[in-house]
């Protein structure tokens, strides 16, 4: 399961290493001259943050890669800008969740 999760490795210029994350486990990193040590690291970090979560009882998150998304969320927003997308929108001749979408990908 440790390999289903959403890891990146990316330079840091402050520790002039490489920097190796989990989406999962935001509070985890791990730091290494090479990037392959430092995502080796921090998978071996999350595996073991995992049995002790296990081992406690409490939740593990799940990996995004194994979630399933219906394609619908709720956002909420200031009147004021509600009424101007859908301003836009109709302008445009679209719908407003066709509207929103189009600026959620530009």
């Amino acid at each position: 399961m440790n390999d289903h999760y959403t890891y990146r490795i990316s330079w840091s210029p402050n520790d002039r290493e490489y920097v190796a994350t989990c989406a999962e486990f935001p509070s985890l990193s791990w730091l290494d001259e090479d990037q392959f040590a430092a995502l080796k690291g921090v998978k071996q970090l999350v595996a073991e943050v995992v049995d002790d979560l296990g081992a406690r009882g409490e939740t593990i998150p799940p990996p995004i890669a194994d979630q399933q998304f219906s394609g619908k969320f709720l956002v909420r927003l200031p009147p004021e800008l509600h009424r101007r997308l859908a301003l836009e929108a109709a302008e445009a001749g679209v719908s407003l969740n066709r509207l929103a979408s189009f600026k959620l990908t530009d």
